[in-house]
């Protein structure tokens, strides 16, 4: 693409911009999110703790239909800036918790861009815009969040080989990674993008070879399995995404205790590396 088509101290010019929504942290919400991973339940009751990501489906942008591009997404240029490459893509991102999110709570989400930062890589220019969010419930801060997302030009995916060796999982698990999941966790977090639900756009527009398993879904699984084995949320949780992952068949879940921290990982269905994240205490 052309220098002249992105401007880039136009774009820097978001930076500072801040958005405020708010919400409420149901006992439904929770029972849908708990049955969409595949768990049970569990304690429904005021003031039971929620799952340590259930603010990625809390205080979502009502954008009206008509504000809706052609992805899927809300037309660029409000809050986040209208960076005019055309692939948008959850790169990955930091947790901080302070406390759990409970059922009951009253939830307000306090967001700022950052950094909007224009690079060369080997696939062409890529974007990149850090986005800070702070949630809050009537205790105070519960959580913050570094939000990093990457815009790209469309290209064929190419996938590297399956490297033979890399670490070897204590605890791993097999997650099905289809239509249905993708499906539902979108509609938990209120999120129009076509990558996630329909096929042909996916394959004519965005040349995937699939439906595309969401970031924060990633990363929730991980979070997920993180908290269950050391029986609380971790006081820090840092993730990147490696290689897509597509629907079809089963991925997979991983985790080793280095000592200090759990270092986790989601494999896709032919054994490569598409997330890596670290836990610590």
């Amino acid at each position: 693409m052309p220098d002249e088509t992105i401007n880039v101290s136009e774009l820097q010019s978001w930076i500072g911009r801040t958005e405020e929504l708010q919400d409420v942290v149901t006992p439904e919400l929770v029972k849908r999110l708990r049955a969409t991973l595949g768990q049970p339940a569990g304690d429904l009751s005021i003031g039971a703790p929620a799952p340590s990501t259930v603010h990625w489906c809390l205080a979502l942008p009502a954008v009206q239909a008509s504000e809706i591009g052609p992805d899927g997404h809300p037309h660029r240029g409000g809050f986040l800036p209208p960076v005019p490459l055309p692939r948008r893509m959850w790169a990955g991102g930091e947790l901080l918790f302070s406390s759990p999110l409970r059922i009951g709570n009253v939830v307000r989400r306090c967001s700022r861009v950052e950094d909007i930062v224009l690079k060369e890589g080997r696939s062409g220019r890529l974007c990149f815009v850090t986005v800070r969010h702070e949630i809050f419930n009537d205790e105070g801060l519960t959580l913050k969040e570094r939000h990093d997302i990457v815009y790209r030009q469309i290209a064929p995916t190419v996938f590297k080989p399956v490297e033979d060796s890399g670490p070897v999982a204590k605890w791993s698990r097999a997650v099905l990674a289809d239509p249905v999941l993708l499906f539902r966790y979108s509609a938990l977090t209120f999120n129009g993008h076509r990558i996630h639900y329909d096929r042909e756009y996916c394959i004519r527009e965005e040349l995937y070879p699939g439906l595309v398993f969401h970031g924060p879904l990633q990363a929730t699984l991980l979070v997920e399995l993180a908290t269950e084995l050391k029986g609380h949320q971790p006081k820090s949780f840092e993730f990147r995404a490696v290689s897509p992952v597509f629907d079809g068949g089963e991925i997979r879940v991983n985790a080793l205790d280095d000592g200090e921290a759990l270092s986790l990982w989601i494999t896709d269905q032919q054994g490569r590396v598409a997330m890596l994240a670290t836990a610590r205490w």
